[in-house]
């Protein structure tokens, strides 16, 4: 086998694995909302108010389109690169904020939480770090990170001043205006850390998986 033949081989067998795990994390998120279902509450949009869900979904996406672009021999946009990047922070922050500040398997199996909140942020972390193939993410660019959990944060909150529903605790109008601008403030913050340590993980050098 020549050496561009095990790069070949070395890029499919990636873009295979990212691809199963994409799939195997939309399977996870279907059995959990099978079980809500099954308990009575059908709501799509509660489930996926949640941003463990909703991130976790769009980094399947990610992963799985990635892999695909990979299989068919095209090269992946720049966008998707940068996507991956957006959804690895904010897994990165869903792990943190899970495991440290509010740890508890919620209305899921503890294992679904596992799966959600440890085993696949620190694949998808894990993959972005050691796998070469994906660009330098410009330093001006940092602040992408921010729109899509912002409008997350907007809605949440507009529907909490509605309706009172809200996925998170901390997130409870009745908490007041000044605990909601704090962590607000503290998601925002966090955000643009993790955005930060992916945006120089995609600067390591690393052997690309094809050359």
């Amino acid at each position: 086998m020549t050496q561009r033949s095990a790069l070949l081989t070395a890029a499919s067998t990636i873009a295979l694995v990212r691809m199963v795990e994409g799939a195997l994390c939309i399977a996870v998120l279907a059995y959990a909302y099978g079980l809500r279902v099954a308990a009575g509450d059908s709501n799509l949009f509660d489930y996926f108010g949640y941003f463990t869900n909703q991130t976790s979904l769009l980094a399947s996406v990610a992963l799985i389109t990635t892999g695909m672009f990979a299989i068919l021999g095209r090269h992946v946009p720049g966008w998707l690169s940068t996507l991956r990047g957006i959804t690895t922070a904010c897994l990165l922050v869903v792990a943190v904020v899970y495991n440290v500040l509010v740890p508890g398997a919620g209305s899921a199996p503890p294992w679904v939480s596992v799966v959600l909140h440890v085993v696949f942020p620190i694949a998808v972390t894990l993959d972005w770090a050691l796998v070469g193939d994906r660009p330098p993410l410009s330093w001006r660019r940092l602040w992408v990170v921010l729109p899509y959990p912002l409008i997350w944060v907007g809605v949440v909150l507009a529907r909490g001043a509605i309706d009172g529903w809200v996925p998170y605790g901390f997130l409870l109008p009745e908490r007041g205006l000044l605990s909601l601008f704090a962590h607000v403030v503290g998601l925002v913050g966090a955000l643009l850390a993790a955005g930060a340590l992916v945006w120089a993980a995609s600067r390591l050098h690393v052997p690309r998986s094809i050359a």
